[in-house]
């Protein structure tokens, strides 16, 4: 039974079945984990995701968060409950040292959990889920003193965090900024500045907020490399560990948003007053290295946050199609007496759940398999090993955030349309998911700058060996697929494009060294849709592999030796019907997506700059 959130048995599929998981068991790090650990976090996950966080999801949304007359943001009251029940039960930090107040849990586990989180109310999520971003900056580049101070009490949820990077002339440009910090004899600084679209920037569910803020120390060079990274609390901490004094942090605005309306993003302006106190991390003029830590760890999150949205979606949509009753059947119109029947039965929506169901199975499995990715470079085997899944944690990140946000927008758009007028409606959830999704494509670094990673770093990266391990486990399920008959010609397909896209991609490393470089940044977007075409039917088919040989080890256990004994099955066994879907899935992918992959890269290599050529009046002419 649907849960309405995530489809638990398919998330299962990638993580026991496709990724292989339990291969992180045989490690010293992980060796408390199991398969009934891990199942025993995932029920649990979804009970907090589906009991605690779903109820707030409407409500919140309608509330919104303001500022009281004394300037604090008040969030939607039903949020402090939740909040309090996630961080009770462990939620903030799972994957975090139990020396530090986490579980010591895989990211790959952890991801799992968090697409039921986001799916049942990313912007509730958000509040945990900046802190322990922050939270782990100064883990990892605090001293002691900052770690014993802040750390903790930011780990347990006692206190929040959040990330002040952006300003209001200063957002992807990041370079620009002109929040200042002036050198303290006693080595703190005095912080001013303004910083923009703070997510989680006030909020009244902690007695405490813990800002990482970007500034640039009196003297220090122009441009990213001046700049350093300091913390910056709302409110001082005494030496006995209790807070202190007001440190001059105060809220601008709050902005009234197309979603995430439960989320408290802020304008903030520090040292109004000349009294805001912050604390260097790490060292100067590093804090755009240190900043990065951070916000690599979230573009995965975000893209999980994409990931959560269309499942939850694609979830309400199956099940209102088989519950909407209307029209009859086409190939019945002519008959006077035909029945309506649920729109499920129709096949224009079949095709568009299809559709639906493709790109959030194939997004899951991979994000799921970065997350996994993240693991493995921390516990391989060897250095070669963790170098090559490390080197897949830096190819895909930016795909991850970039094409699962995109592609997840569309998707919950699509479930609007299977829900007609009622899907535009507050009555029915799915236009808050479509409103609530689009953040995800902008903020963490725009797509657009995702693609510029990719294009401009990431291909590149150690010699380009990293695309290349890519492309070899593309080939090997390219291979596997083509020995299971009824895959053999979707695996094709697959080829076709993997081909396309080995050559465009050689193609921009040449232009890459020629007067031609334009033509890569102006194709980076489009570069990277058809990257995670190529990659979403690698994991579509991989998927369909496996489910084709668990297939045939079920029809020959069955005695289902004919086409109707097995089409009788898909009715009655709900393995044979899930793994029948997964099969489904892959192949209209290959023939709906994968078929255009080789006449777009075609189109990029025709070289056409119409776009820049253009001239600036011409747009508004």
């Amino acid at each position: 039974m649907s849960n309405g959130l995530v489809n638990m048995r398919d998330q299962s599929f990638v993580l026991y079945e496709q990724i292989g998981i339990q291969k992180l068991f045989e490690k010293e790090q992980f060796a408390d984990y199991s398969e009934d650990v891990v199942e025993m976090m995932r029920n649990e996950a979804e009970k907090m995701a589906v009991n605690v966080i779903v109820p707030t999801y409407a409500e919140g949304d309608k509330e919104g968060c303001h500022i009281d007359k004394d300037g604090q943001v008040r969030v939607p009251r039903c949020y402090h409950d939740a909040y309090k029940k996630f961080c009770q039960g462990g939620w903030l930090a799972p994957t975090k040292s139990p020396e530090v107040g986490g579980q010591g849990t895989p990211v790959v586990v952890a991801s799992s959990c968090s697409e039921m989180f986001s799916a049942a109310n990313f912007a509730f999520i958000m509040y945990p889920g900046l802190t322990l971003g922050a939270a782990g900056l100064i883990e990892r580049f605090g001293t002691e003193e900052l770690k014993n101070k802040y750390m903790y009490k930011m780990y347990s949820g006692e206190w929040g965090g959040t990330m002040c990077l952006t300003e209001p002339g200063a957002g992807s440009d990041v370079g620009a900024l002109k929040t200042t910090a002036k050198r303290l004899p006693d080595g703190r600084y005095l912080i001013t500045g303004t910083k923009s679209f703070i997510s989680s920037g006030d909020q009244d569910l902690t007695p405490n907020i813990i800002h990482p803020v970007l500034a640039r120390i009196e003297g220090d060079p122009p441009g990213t490399g001046g700049i350093s990274i300091f913390i910056v609390p709302k409110y001082r901490v005494n030496d006995d560990g209790g807070i202190g004094e007001f440190n001059d942090v105060r809220v601008g605005n709050v902005e009234h948003k197309m979603g995430i309306k439960g989320s408290s993003t802020c304008t903030l302006n520090f040292g109004d007053e000349g009294k805001c106190i912050g604390e260097l991390l790490g060292n100067e003029r590093q804090g755009i290295r240190i900043m990065f830590h951070m916000m690599n760890e979230a573009r995965l999150e975000v893209g999980v946050q994409g990931l959560g949205h269309a499942s939850a979606a694609l979830e309400h949509a199956v099940q209102y199609a088989k519950e909407r009753i209307q029209s009859v059947p086409v190939w019945d119109m002519k008959n006077p007496d035909a029945k309506a029947v649920p729109i499920i039965m129709h096949p224009d929506v079949r095709r568009d759940l299809l559709w639906m169901k493709a790109y959030v199975e194939g997004i899951r499995a991979m994000n799921l398999f970065t997350a996994y990715c993240i693991d493995m470079a921390k516990v391989g085997d060897t250095p070669e090993e963790r170098a090559k899944y490390q080197g897949f944690v830096e190819l895909l990140t930016p795909v991850c955030k970039a094409y699962s946000s995109d592609m997840a927008c569309l998707v919950t758009s699509k479930a609007i349309d299977v829900y007609g007028g009622y899907g535009y409606c507050q009555e029915y959830p799915v236009e808050q998911y479509m409103r609530d999704c689009k953040i995800s494509c902008l903020y963490e670094g725009t797509n657009g700058i995702q693609a510029l990673d990719l294009v401009g770093r990431k291909l590149g990266m150690n010699k380009g060996a990293n695309v290349m391990n890519m492309m070899g486990e593309i080939d090997a399920t390219i291979k596997k697929a083509k020995s299971h008959g009824d895959l053999a010609k979707y695996a094709a397909k697959l080829e076709e494009a993997y081909f396309a896209v080995v050559d465009l991609t050689m193609a921009f490393a040449a232009l890459g060294k020629s007067s031609g470089f334009l033509i890569p940044i102006l194709n980076a977007s489009p570069y990277l849709d058809i990257f995670g075409d190529m990659l979403l039917g690698h994991f579509l088919l991989q998927g369909a592999s496996i489910a084709r040989e668990k297939l045939d080890g079920i029809f020959a256990a069955r005695g289902a030796d004919s086409i109707g004994k097995k089409r009788a099955l898909v009715h009655t066994d709900p393995d044979v019907a899930f793994y029948e879907g997964k099969i489904a899935a892959a192949k209209f992918f290959a023939i709906e997506v994968l078929t255009s992959v080789k006449s777009k890269c075609e189109a990029i290599k025709l070289g056409e700059k119409t776009p820049i050529e253009m001239a600036i009046e011409s747009f508004a002419a």
